[in-house]
Parts: C-alpha cells; sequence; structure tokens
C-alpha cells in the first residue's frame, strides 16, 4: 500500500471519498504524517483519497484564517476540477483540521458550501483536533493575562488578531470567530451538512490551545485534577475520557498531609526550580526581544502576501455573501457593547449569572441530533470569558459535535501529541487518540 509523502497528494482513480487534512499555526504537511499514513493503513487506498494541504505552510499561517481558508478551497476545488476531467469525480468529502488548520477548515467548508460542491458532494466527517474554537483571549484575572492578550494578538500578524478576536471582519463589524460560528452564516450551514462532526481536546498542558476553547466549553473542570474524578473510555482508556460522562468533583476531599510533610515536600519542589527559575529569569528578557523583532518582520511579510493574494487572480469566486439574512444585525450593533464589558476579565463569572439563554440563536438551522458532552455547570463554577464567546458555544452547540476529551499524561507539550506530530516514545498516547478517531469518529 502506498504512503501519502508529506507535501503530495496520494490519489487512486477508483476512490470515491476525498479527506483533506490541515495543518496548524506554523505548521507544515509533515505534522499530519501520521494522522495521513493511519487513515490509509485502516482504509483502502480504493476507497478513500487524501489531500494534505500544504498552501499555508511555515510562516504562511500568519496570513489569518480568511486567506488561510481561500488558499485551502483552492487547493480542494483544483483537485476536484481534476478528478472530474479524469472521469472519475469525488462523491463523499471530510475534512480533518488540526489547531488553526480547525479554524481554516471551518471557512473552507463555508466557501465550498457556497459555491455548490455540497449539491454534487455528500460532506461525510469534519473533525478537529486541538482547535482553539472559542480563540485564545485567557479568560484568566490578573495584569499577566491582561498583558498576554494584549501582547499575543499583536504578534501574530491577521491570525493573530483573528485568535484573540480584536479583529473586524470585513463589514459585519465583528470579529472572523463570531462571524464563523454565526447560525445564519454559510459556515455554519455547511458544518451543519456533515454526517459527523467531532472534536478532540486535551484537558491538561495544552500551552497553545487550552480545553475550554478546544472542547467549546464554558467551563474547564480540570484546573484541579486532585478535586475530580476523571471518567476513562473502557476501550480506550486511560487515554480518552468517557464522551458521555467524563468527570465529575470528589465526593471526598484527599485529607490534608501534616504541615511538616507539606513544608518539606514544598521546600524540596522549590530546591528542584532554583536552576529553571534562574535560567528563565536570564533567558525571557533576551527570547522577548528576540520573538518581538521577529514577530514585527514575520507580520510586515505577512501583510505584503495578504496584499498579494488580495491582487491574486480568482478570488472573485472566494469574495460571496457570508450571511444568508439579516438576522444578524442585532449582533453587530451590540458586539462593541460586548467587547468593552468583556475587556474587565475575572476567573469566574458569579455563580447567578447564567449564561443559557439562546434567544434568537439558530433559528433557521435545520433540525440536528445533538450528540455533545453537558458542560455540567451546576459542579462548576463558568469561566469570564466574553459574551461573544458564549454565543460562539451556544451556536456550535446547537450544531452539533462529538467532544472526545484526551487526557495526555506521559508528555507536557499534548498539543504536539494529540496527533503525533511526530515520532517521539513521548507522543504514544497520541497514536491512541487517532486509532479511537478512524474506529468511533470517522465514517468511510
Amino acid at each position: 500500500m502506498s504512503v501519502v509523502e508529506p507535501e503530495r497528494t496520494s490519489l487512486n482513480p477508483k476512490a470515491d471519498h476525498l479527506c483533506v487534512l490541515v495543518h496548524g499555526l506554523w505548521g507544515t504537511p509533515s505534522h499530519l504524517e501520521y494522522l495521513a499514513k493511519s487513515l490509509q493503513e485502516k482504509h483502502a487506498e480504493d476507497k478513500l483519497n487524501i489531500l494534505v494541504a500544504k498552501s499555508n505552510s511555515g510562516t504562511y499561517t500568519y496570513d489569518g484564517i480568511e486567506t488561510g481558508g481561500e488558499r485551502v478551497t483552492q487547493e480542494v476545488e483544483e483537485l476536484l476540477e481534476q478528478l472530474i476531467q479524469a472521469g472519475t469525480p469525488i462523491a463523499k468529502l471530510s475534512i480533518v483540521g488540526y489547531s488553526l488548520g480547525g479554524l481554516i477548515a471551518r471557512y473552507a467548508i463555508g466557501l465550498l458550501y457556497s459555491k455548490g460542491w455540497f449539491e454534487k458532494i455528500k460532506p461525510i466527517n469534519f473533525t478537529t483536533f486541538a482547535t482553539p474554537h472559542l480563540g485564545v483571549r485567557t479568560p484568566l484575572r490578573g495584569y499577566h493575562s491582561h498583558l498576554w492578550n494584549a501582547f499575543g494578538a499583536r504578534t501574530l500578524s491577521a491570525s493573530g488578531r483573528q485568535l484573540f478576536t480584536i479583529d473586524t471582519f470585513r463589514d459585519t463589524k465583528r470579529p472572523i470567530l463570531s462571524v464563523l460560528a454565526d447560525p445564519s452564516s454559510i459556515f455554519i450551514r455547511a458544518l451543519s451538512e456533515f454526517k459527523t462532526r467531532s472534536l478532540y481536546a486535551n484537558i491538561i498542558n495544552d500551552r497553545s490551545a487550552p480545553y475550554y476553547t478546544t472542547a467549546i466549553a464554558s467551563t474547564d473542570p480540570f484546573v484541579d485534577l486532585d478535586a475530580v474524578d476523571i471518567r476513562p473510555l473502557k476501550s480506550h482508556s486511560p487515554t480518552i475520557l468517557d464522551p458521555d460522562n467524563p468527570v465529575s468533583p470528589k465526593s471526598t476531599k484527599e485529607p490534608l498531609q501534616p504541615f511538616y510533610t507539606r513544608l518539606t515536600s514544598d521546600g524540596q519542589s522549590l530546591l528542584t526550580r532554583i536552576p529553571l527559575y534562574t535560567a528563565l529569569i536570564a533567558l525571557i528578557p533576551v527570547a522577548t526581544v528576540a520573538w518581538t523583532i521577529n514577530s514585527g518582520i514575520q507580520s510586515f511579510r505577512s501583510n505584503k502576501r495578504i496584499q498579494l493574494h488580495e491582487q491574486g487572480r480568482g478570488l472573485d469566486g472566494y469574495r460571496i455573501p457570508l450571511l444568508m439574512n439579516g438576522n444578524s444585525a442585532r449582533s453587530a450593533v451590540g458586539g462593541a457593547f460586548r467587547r468593552v464589558n468583556s475587556a474587565h476579565g475575572q476567573d469566574y463569572l458569579p455563580e447567578s449569572q447564567d449564561d443559557d439563554s439562546d434567544e434568537g440563536a439558530g433559528e433557521d438551522l435545520p433540525k440536528l441530533e445533538l450528540k455533545r458532552t453537558s458542560s455540567r455547570k451546576a459542579d462548576f463554577p463558568t469561566l469570564a470569558l466574553s459574551d461573544e464567546q458564549f454565543e460562539m458555544i451556544r451556536n456550535l452547540d446547537k450544531v452539533g459535535f462529538k467532544k472526545y476529551l484526551v487526557h495526555i499524561k506521559n508528555h507536557r507539550h499534548t498539543h504536539a501529541a494529540i496527533i503525533v506530530r511526530m515520532q517521539k516514545p513521548g507522543f504514544d498516547e497520541g497514536k491512541v487518540v487517532v486509532r479511537h478517531w478512524l474506529d468511533e469518529a470517522f465514517e468511510l
């Protein structure tokens, strides 16, 4: 059986199902090599074609979700046209996005939907791995969080502004992530067309995309693992949690250790970390300066690429109406007020504040069977997200994602481990994740 090479499309003229893989920020097609190989090993090559998108490689991912989505759409359309001309048209389509690639994929399917491809091809699977559906604005309280929200948003060009939701997308007066989750948008309508929608989210140690945003959740039960009971799925234990009942608060707290034991343990822990803290104090200023300079250079280059992309050929077909009706005017008018209110963040909302209202959301969507993980709001406090993020959660939950929570214990870089971004022993738990996806979430 042939193996997908990182930057080459693997095609079989007999296969009628195309699966598109989209990498994340700073990514390359090689990051998805394990996913691609696993797909080919699971399914016969005369059943499934695989396209590993390569038009956003490296720093091209700085150029924003819109530009990245148009590039991927162009790749997919060129391949579909090629197969049609060869007399071997595709009948089924699946799309998988990793990290930022999941947002780019959500944009691309909206364009494909609007151009009529879903009338010719049946959308089957839409899956994201560690994708920040709500952006990466931290809901934590304190000056360091506000600094991160301000600094991070301005160091990744268009993608940074969009991930931190400080952008204004076209003439909507709203961030692009808000538009992507608008029930009247082509993007939500495209998403609702897929037979299955699933996501995989790390519960701990994802420094790139935290749990709440990758799981589309308003709570984070996994802040203190000692305070909860985690329930793994027996068939893929202990890495995949039970999607129907993944976590609950512990009924009884662990007994408090004697003071001397705690003091000794804390003292030993502090002593072991002194070399690390010393190194960080010396390196952080240098690294910050280097990062800022590089970010400025990359942002300048990104802006030039975006300008060239805007002037490029064939884009008229992608600059289409994004909203199907005028129901979103209310959200657009209130957007400015919401952003002002959310500027004063806190750890959690007061217990009396309820974010369950869904008035006017998704009223034109087709009736869907919802399969999603309960947020268990009665058990865990609600994060201090922005109103726009709460609205994204409501709208995306109405479309319905099957949410699989991932507990990777043996490596602290869970964002890379979840898809086995490279072959290393510490990423073996990611192989369990991929196996679960192929066995339980991916339909041929």
